[in-house]
């Protein structure tokens, strides 16, 4: 005859190691939403652009800390006109950006530390083979719709306001 006995599990323990997963299921919910790690909300404000038609508003998210800056606009599905994603760092470096899971075809200007755009790139989506780098030191990068500012006659050299997204 079978022993029963011995494949009967002690409840208490079988209590223990549930309340133990549940918990540290919760945890990692907590840690994980405390440390802004889904979404966080970033400060917007809008820039001042001068390109060839003129001055040109251009609405803005700013990416201020490493966290900010390493998610960017990845995930995302569109990027409403006249909207884009302004990239500030602490000091002068020269930049590298990628466009892993980033789903919306970009340009992106590097710009130095006087507010002055020194390139200006077009990236593809989810391509990361390739590294899109500054030519040289800059301060800040945008990011913006494909063809944006070609659209508004915005080339290397053109000036940009920064007054009022990052303090200045």
């Amino acid at each position: 005859m079978l022993n029963f006995n011995l494949l009967k599990i002690e409840q208490p323990v079988f209590s223990r190691f549930l309340i133990a997963g549940v918990f540290t299921v919760l945890l990692s919910f907590l840690i994980l939403f405390s440390s802004g790690g889904v979404s966080s909300e970033l400060k917007k404000c809008q820039l001042m652009l001068h390109g060839s038609g003129g001055e040109i508003r251009l609405n803005v998210e700013v990416a201020a800390t490493e966290q900010a800056r390493e998610k960017g606009l990845m995930y995302r599905t569109s990027l409403p006109e006249n909207s884009g994603m302004l990239f500030v760092f602490e000091k002068d470096r020269r930049l590298s950006f990628w466009m892993k899971n980033t789903y919306i075809p970009l340009d992106i200007a590097f710009i130095d530390s006087r507010g002055v755009i020194t390139d200006i790139l077009q990236m593809q989506p989810l391509d990361t083979s390739v590294l899109y780098n500054s030519s040289s030191e800059v301060r800040y990068a945008l990011e913006v719709n494909q063809w944006w500012f070609a659209k508004h006659g915005i080339i290397p050299g053109s000036k940009i306001g920064l007054h009022g997204c990052i303090g200045k």
